[in-house]
């Protein structure tokens, strides 16, 4: 599963400061086993139909089981909120009652006798789910946790689909199916579904048998032969298109809603690569029958990775427009993520959810790895970045370790220590042991524990055998320790020794890390790698040099999960933008001269920058100028014009539209006019807004000129338009847009709806704005959104006291405030 973060225009990023610790994070919180194991599930065989009106799934379950290590009379499983109509022992063709004690949340069954380790039983159930009356708590990365959601199933919402999709992890498939929602459990399935034969279904494995089912129905059965975790047990119901596609000769599928399906091969069409990429460098083939894909609506989290049948949420599909605008951040690093998670999470998963990291650290590793193979290094470089500095943005991810067996409840896990920190670690750990050995690693893994569980020690004891190292060092501070090194670095050079002194202070609390890297000095037109090991306080490190070096390049394979100063001069970062060799070289040299902007080489520095070949950095390169200062925009604004008219990457030509928009000069106003006929609606929505200082009225001309078609940063920027040029008549399509739009969209238009409603004089306005913004301001709470939310309120409350409405706007404003602050 991939972890989902909202951003948002309200909320201030929180910036890593230099506090990181490793001592365990104290909780109250027991030990968290493993799951006992007194019986292991063998075989999973399901009947289901569904009552859309009542979101009811009518069931009936045989289950396989045998006792695992001792001889059992009982049995327990996992039901939530279920009504049990029938409990019985299958014996041949009879079935014996069975007594149990039900809670709503687990059955607790007499089994009538003891059965020895090892004797398979089959348990039958009739029961009928109800998953709309759980009302279960979900989390961060999985917001619901009623495991079967009905989507539109009375039709009230014109134009949207009905369907029906479940979401098992953690531990919630048990609301729609009896079982042991336990990720050490491993079973084979049979899912027989009734549905209306108008619509597809999907589930794990192949699909064994259509047969018609009375007037207008249709059961399908799909069987799953190999072993799975119960929480990777899916179903989807609905309208779907089908694209097929083949690799090795299994199947691989891509289902999309009918209107999408044109461009099912331009957003998926690259798994078959995906699987033999990932099947080589594991050296294990992909171990499963078929690979399916489906996008669903109002999806939960990001995307899930069911054995064969992974889901995506609606992100995962659009037109041929949005997907111009698309990055592989996006949905092409999702797609690997699901994909890479049936080796790691799926053929082996994770004993426990303590130990989440083998699961979703390597998924978050391997999007690094497709970006390299698919796009080039400076990509893959620029992705492990991203992930590196999502998880450093946040001090509070600093007090985590990786492998936690304390915790207050198991959806807490799905956190950018688990993803982001995880996967950098791994990255980290491929560069230390080398490229060879660290695959031969991850194969032992994958083969040894095929089918079955794994953890982060398995982990360990594979690399070790690949390796021929001792590793305990490795996984005792980075998985069973918590926070980074936080370093300062700086440099001496001995003119009478020849000898370049580097001295790399440790700041952070707690024991020092052990920190192997290699460093490169560059002198007289050559470079020389050392290797080197941090392991104190302060450790420093010397060198020999015939002459002081105009370089000296730390860490050289740019991958340690670290925070540090580097304290060499602008002139050492010149020239290791020129010189080295890496993207991260190239990003920390622009990341320092920023700051220095006005000075000459800084501004020589951030120029090369635009012309850099990574887009990432081209871009980087754009919000570092100092457009404020003459020089710099005498120098830059001819390139940025270049850049905007004509970049080949479109987030390069829209953030040169927005630097130029900042110019506020008319000698632009035809390239901004230009750039609105760009296909590409980021292009669009950037041009929109350079033209709003320069013409307001023609800005707003053709915002409502793109009335009829805006999606993503253009619908933002239109409304930011309405929010300055607009009026009442522009109102109700910046609620309905508001209201259509997702968690990042409503962010990206609360801006425009806030200015549009602080020059509103139409008191039905007013609380349908402030109602909307209070609304963000409560749900995202967590995220520190309430902030910005309140600023945003107070703002409002300023600019309406001069006007007629301003007792009205100060009432409700004061009232959202109040429930805002009162939001757990």
């Amino acid at each position: 599963m991939r972890f989902l973060p909202h951003s948002c225009f309200l909320a201030t990023l929180l910036v890593a400061a230099p506090t990181a610790g490793r001592a365990q994070p104290g909780s109250p919180s027991a030990y968290r086993a493993a799951a006992s194991q007194a019986n292991l599930l063998i075989h999973t065989k399901l009947d289901l139909r569904f009552d859309y009106a009542k979101r009811y799934a009518y069931g009936k379950a045989w289950l396989t089981l045998k006792p695992q290590g001792y001889a059992t009379d009982s049995l327990v499983l996992d039901a939530k909120g279920m009504d049990i109509s029938e409990l019985s022992l299958v014996q041949g063709t009879a079935r014996r009652p069975l007594t149990y004690v039900y809670r709503q949340q687990q059955l607790r069954i007499a089994l009538g006798r003891a059965l020895a380790p090892g004797e398979a039983y089959t348990i039958y159930l009739a029961y009928t789910a109800k998953p709309d009356e759980l009302h279960a708590k979900g989390s961060a990365a999985i917001e619901e946790a009623k495991g079967l959601f009905f989507i539109n199933p009375d039709s009230a919402v014109s134009g949207k689909p009905v369907q029906i999709w479940t979401q098992g992890e953690t531990e919630s498939n048990s609301a729609w199916f009896p079982t042991i929602d336990k990720p050490n459990q491993k079973t084979t399935s049979e899912i027989s579904l009734t549905v209306p034969s108008k619509y597809l279904t999907l589930s794990n494995g192949q699909l064994t048998s259509q047969v018609p089912a009375g007037p207008g129905l249709r059961t399908d059965t799909w069987t799953m032969s190999e072993p799975h975790a119960p929480y990777l047990v899916m179903l989807a119901v609905g309208s779907f298109k089908v694209h097929r596609d083949t690799w090795r000769g299994k199947e691989v599928n891509y289902y999309l809603e009918p209107q999408y399906a044109n461009q099912a091969a331009a957003i998926f069409g690259k798994t078959p690569q995906m699987l033999e990429f990932f099947s080589q460098r594991l050296g294990v083939a992909f171990p499963w029958n078929k690979y399916s894909q489906i996008v669903c609506r109002d999806y939960t989290s990001g995307a899930m990775e069911n054995v064969t049948a992974s889901l995506f949420g609606e992100q995962a599909q659009g037109t041929a427009r949005e997907l111009l605008d698309w990055e592989y951040a996006g949905v092409e690093r999702e797609i690997a993520h699901e994909l890479f998670h049936h080796w790691f999470g799926d053929y082996v998963t994770c004993e426990s959810w303590s130990n989440l990291t083998v699961n979703e650290s390597l998924a978050n590793f391997s999007e690094i790895l497709w970006a390299e193979h698919a796009h080039g290094p400076d990509a893959g470089a620029a992705h492990a970045d991203l992930s590196l500095r999502t998880y450093l943005r946040d001090p509070t991810n600093y007090a985590k370790p990786l492998v936690r067996f304390t915790y207050a409840d198991k959806e807490d896990l799905f956190d950018n220590v688990t993803y982001a920190k995880g996967g950098s670690i791994l990255n980290m750990l491929r560069a230390y042991l080398g490229e060879d050995v660290f695959f031969r690693g991850l194969q032992g893994y994958l083969t040894q524990n095929a089918f079955g569980t794994g953890e982060a020690q398995q982990l360990r004891l594979a690399l070790e055998a690949a390796s021929g190292q001792d590793l305990n060092w490795f996984f005792n501070q980075w998985y069973y320790g918590a926070g980074h090194p936080i370093v300062t670095i700086e440099y001496q050079w001995d003119a009478a020794r020849h000898r370049q002194a580097v001295v790399v202070r440790q700041t952070q609390a707690g024991a020092p890390f052990r920190v192997p890297l290699t460093v490169a000095v560059y002198a007289q037109g050559r470079v020389q790698n050392y290797p080197a090991l941090l392991s104190h306080a302060v450790d420093t490190l010397y060198f020999p040099s015939a002459t002081q070096p105009d370089l000296v390049n730390v860490d050289v394979d740019k991958v340690l999960v670290w925070q540090k100063q580097d304290r060499k001069p602008l002139t050492a970062f010149a020239y290791q933008y020129a010189h080295a060799p890496r993207y991260a070289d190239r990003r920390e040299a622009l990341a320092a001269a920023g700051p220095l902007a006005p000075d000459p080489l800084a501004r020589k520095l951030l120029l090369a920058g635009l012309r850099d070949k990574s887009p990432a950095l081209r871009e980087l390169a754009i919000g570092l100028l100092d457009l404020k200062d003459a020089a710099t925009r005498k120098a830059a604004a001819p390139v940025l014009a270049k850049l905007a008219a004509g970049d080949e990457i479109v987030k390069v030509r829209a953030a040169a539209l927005k630097a130029l928009g900042t110019l506020k000069n008319s000698a632009y106003a035809t390239l901004f006019e230009r750039a609105l006929a760009s296909p590409s609606y980021k292009v669009q929505a950037a041009a929109l807004l350079g033209l709003l200082p320069l013409q307001p009225a023609r800005a707003l001309a053709r915002a409502i000129a793109f009335e009829a078609d805006n999606k993503g940063a253009l619908t933002g920027a239109l409304t930011t338009v309405y929010g300055q040029a607009g009026g009442p008549a522009q109102w109700p399509l910046v609620l309905r847009k508001f209201d259509a739009a997702g968690p990042q969209g409503r962010f990206d238009i609360g801006p425009g709806l806030t200015a549009l409603l602080c020059h509103l004089d139409d008191p039905a306005a007013l609380p349908q704005g402030i109602d909307r913004l209070k609304d963000l301001g409560v749900k995202y709470k967590s995220y520190g959104v309430d902030k910005g939310v309140i600023r945003s309120l107070r703002s409002l409350q300023q600019q309406q006291a001069a006007r007629p409405n301003a007792a009205l706007a100060s009432t409700l404003v004061e009232a959202a405030i109040r429930e805002i602050e009162a939001a757990p």
